[in-house]
């Protein structure tokens, strides 16, 4: 029993990681925000504070998101370009609130649906 300790204390140890926000580097993701802003206004720092605010938000929420939702939301506010917390947060929120419609308005499985039905009743060829 004792030769297990070290692999069940590395193990917990494992476990509270994935359940901490992950550390995002969004210095770049602001870096383009502030380049192609539409005000004047709109500086790194602002976006700084933005993405610190929505990790604070992450960190009291993390928690009530599944961990399927986690690792959706985490791979796409990585694909395209710097990672960003507010995005991970507004994927994070429509992916909870998308399980409160209808079952009839979800879209069960990547992609699912969006093939069938675009166009009916509009003439589609």
């Amino acid at each position: 029993m004792p030769a297990l300790l070290p692999a069940f204390v590395a193990a917990s140890h494992l476990v509270l990681a994935a359940q901490d926000v992950p550390r995002l580097n969004i210095e770049p993701s602001c870096q383009a925000a502030t380049e192609s802003a539409a005000t004047e206004n709109r500086t790194v720092d602002a976006c700084l504070r933005d993405e610190q605010a929505a990790r604070n938000d992450l960190e009291k929420q993390w928690e009530s998101y599944t961990e399927a939702e986690q690792a959706r939301c985490l791979r796409l506010s990585n694909q395209g370009g710097a990672p960003s917390y507010v995005e991970l947060l507004t994927c994070l929120q429509l992916a909870k609130a998308s399980q409160q419609l209808p079952s009839e308005d979800r879209l069960n499985g990547l992609g699912s649906g969006l093939d069938s039905g675009l166009g009916s009743g509009s003439g589609s060829r």
